[in-house]
Formats: structure tokens, sequence, C-alpha cells
């Protein structure tokens, strides 16, 4: 049993320091300006371990696009957990879409997940990855916002996929203008209130 808790240990590790290692140049140089031999020699590992635990390239940098959706859910997550006086279902859309441009603003992750992901993966494997990674979240904030009546009834997930087109825009925003998107979307999600 524990040499196969060290076996998992070990690769667990290789793994992680592929996507470490592959994240960084993916985020540094882009999808297609790095290469296999960079990104084996950035983790210390071998080919061979590279195309053990990845059929090849694309599937690694696919692993990293999970991850870094991943880490902007938990993001978004953070965000509307937080203590505040003003509550309800506006308010968690507001602070989930500030969460999102907020964990947008590494550069890095804005060239991996906005730039070469959908040119990379195509629109359907990247849809089909923002919605294992949080991308349902936001529907249901939008179908409890609406069935609790605080939002116009329209249709959730039309809206939420607008809604979501929105807070990209917003991340993709220069450093500088940030603050105004956030502003915008703040009076663009208050605009939807039913009353």
């Amino acid at each position: 049993m524990e040499v196969r808790r060290r076996q998992e240990d070990r690769r667990m590790a290789t793994r992680r320091a592929l996507i470490s290692a592959a994240r960084a140049l993916f985020a540094a140089k882009g999808y297609w300006e790095t290469s296999t031999p960079e990104i084996v020699a950035a983790a210390g590992v071998t080919r061979g371990a590279l195309y053990h635990h990845y059929a090849d390239k694309l599937a690694l940098f696919t692993a990293v696009v999970e991850e870094e959706h991943a880490l902007v859910a938990l993001a978004i997550n953070a965000a509307t957990d937080g203590d505040d006086e003003e509550t309800g279902p506006v308010k968690a859309l507001v602070k989930g879409g500030d969460g999102l441009v907020e964990a947008m603003r590494d550069e890095g992750r804005r060239r991996i997940l906005l730039v070469d992901a959908p040119a990379v993966l195509g629109r359907e494997a990247l849809d089909a990855i923002q919605t294992r990674q949080g991308r349902h979240m936001l529907v249901e904030a939008v179908d409890h916002a609406i069935a609790a009546g605080a939002i116009k009834a329209l249709p959730e997930r039309p809206l939420a996929m607008l809604l979501n087109a929105l807070f990209d825009r917003a991340a993709q925003a220069p450093t500088e203008e940030i603050d105004d998107y956030r502003k915008v979307l703040k009076a663009l999600i208050r605009g939807l209130k039913s009353k």
C-alpha cells in the first residue's frame, strides 16, 4: 500500500510540475511559441514523462486551461462569499463579476484564457471547460435572481451568456481602464432590477 501511495505521489508531483511549467511558458510566450522541450526542461522531467501523462502539447494546454478556469471560479466564489451589508441576488451578480474581473488581472491568465484558448481549443471545447469549471454558477445566479423577482424575467441562459461575454470583455480591458469597466458592469447589472 505504501509503495502504491508513493507512486501516486510521484505521478501527482510530475503532473503538477508539468502543469506549472507549461502554465508559466504559455502565459509568457503563448501556446504556439512554446515547445514541448522547453516545457520538460522547465518542469525538470523527461519527454517520456510528459507523454506518459499527456498525449501531446494540446492535452497539456487543455489541462492548464481547466486549472485556470477552476482558479477563476474559486476567485468568483471568494468574492461572493465576503461579508457585506448589502446582500441579495443582484449584489451576488455584481460581486461575482468583480471577482472574475479581478482574477483576470493576471496578464498570463488573460493570454491563456482569452487569446489562446479560443483559438487553440475552439469554441465548443472551451464552452465545455467553462461549463465544468464554473459557468453553471453564473447561470444559477441569474436563475436565482429571476426566481426571487430581483431582476426582470428574461431567458436565463441567454442572459447568463451575455453577462459572461460582458465580464470577459471587461477582463480584457487595459489595466488603467478596468475600474471604469467595473462601474459600467455594475450599472448594467443593476439596470436589470425588476423594481
